[in-house]
């Protein structure tokens, strides 16, 4: 009974510990921080510091974890009636909601004193700025009342782009704001895709997601919409930002696949095919920011 009773207790520790990791969605982190990091190389032409590379991230992280945190906090209700989400730790109880609050709002202050005192003030606000964004007016606002919810609501995930550079430069220019673009226009893709999969999930839950409202089709002509404009705003950085052959080859190249998968999922009005236009959404942002960071690696090593 004690050796039972001793392993419960690690057991039950890493179980909590774990509910409170995924409050921060770590899927959804992984992604944001993938943009980071090579604009930060852009930024610097060439390798920051490392220290300054995993302070931005440790903030960055922070921020967007808390962030993601409170959207459960608030969503708990529809959380609820989703399959997608029901799993979720405030849905099963793995944790209360007031803990779960108390988790992010620290979470939200760490992140802030660490960017501002380790990094640079303005890198601080803007990781600050990208959560009040997500909450305030994507998560209490635009999610449960308007169909353009993740059009607008979607301009705090490429705040991080932002948070880089910023880092690094102490202070914004064109460059980083047409990164900022690229996030903003590929996120409408890249969610509608995942949305179309999980209409009837939104459905249940009264979300007003594009596929919800509008039929597939159009929602499909929509999702093209917005990855011609991904494509001109990845050239347009490329123009303005003087990236080199790595990068413009990898642009054009990803751009047309990009636009490719769009007009098949106009021919082929299924979930199926939307959930592989997802899928080619995560690579695409991947590799085009990978490109970017091995252009200015190669450029200046």
């Amino acid at each position: 009974m004690a050796l039972g009773t001793e392993s419960a207790v690690p057991r039950s520790l890493r179980s909590t510990l774990g509910a409170y990791v995924a409050l921060t969605k770590p899927r959804i982190i992984e992604l944001l921080l993938i943009t980071t990091v090579p604009t930060m190389i852009v930024a610097d032409r060439g390798l920051p510091a490392v220290w300054l590379m995993v302070a931005t991230v440790i903030g960055g992280t922070l921020a967007a974890g808390g962030a993601n945190a409170v959207n459960m906090y608030v969503d708990r209700d529809i959380d609820r009636l989703m399959v997608r989400t029901q799993n979720r730790p405030l849905v099963t109880g793995a944790v209360k909601p007031t803990p779960a609050l108390v988790f992010a709002l620290v979470l939200e202050l760490v992140a802030f004193l660490e960017l501002w005192l380790v990094v640079n003030l303005l890198s601080a606000v803007l990781a600050l700025s990208a959560t009040a964004f997500y909450v305030f007016v994507y998560t209490l606002w635009l999610k449960r009342t308007s169909k353009q919810n993740i059009v607008i609501g979607g301009a705090a995930g490429a705040v991080p782009v932002l948070v880089g550079w910023a880092a690094v430069t102490d202070r914004l220019a064109l460059a980083p704001v047409l990164l900022f673009v690229i996030i903003f226009v590929w996120t409408p893709p890249h969610f509608w895709a995942l949305a179309v999969r999980y209409r009837e999930d939104y459905a249940a839950a009264d979300v007003p997601m594009m596929p919800v409202v509008t039929s597939l089709g159009s929602t499909a002509w929509r999702i093209l919409a917005y990855t011609l404009a991904l494509w001109a705003a990845s050239l347009a950085f490329a123009s303005v930002a003087g990236m080199g052959l790595v990068y413009w080859t990898a642009a054009v190249v990803l751009g047309a696949v990009f636009v490719l998968r769009a007009v098949q999922l106009i021919r082929t009005q299924t979930p199926k095919q939307a959930m592989r236009l997802f899928g080619w959404s995560i690579t695409y942002l991947s590799l085009l920011f990978v490109s970017m960071a091995a252009d200015q690696l190669v450029r200046h090593p």
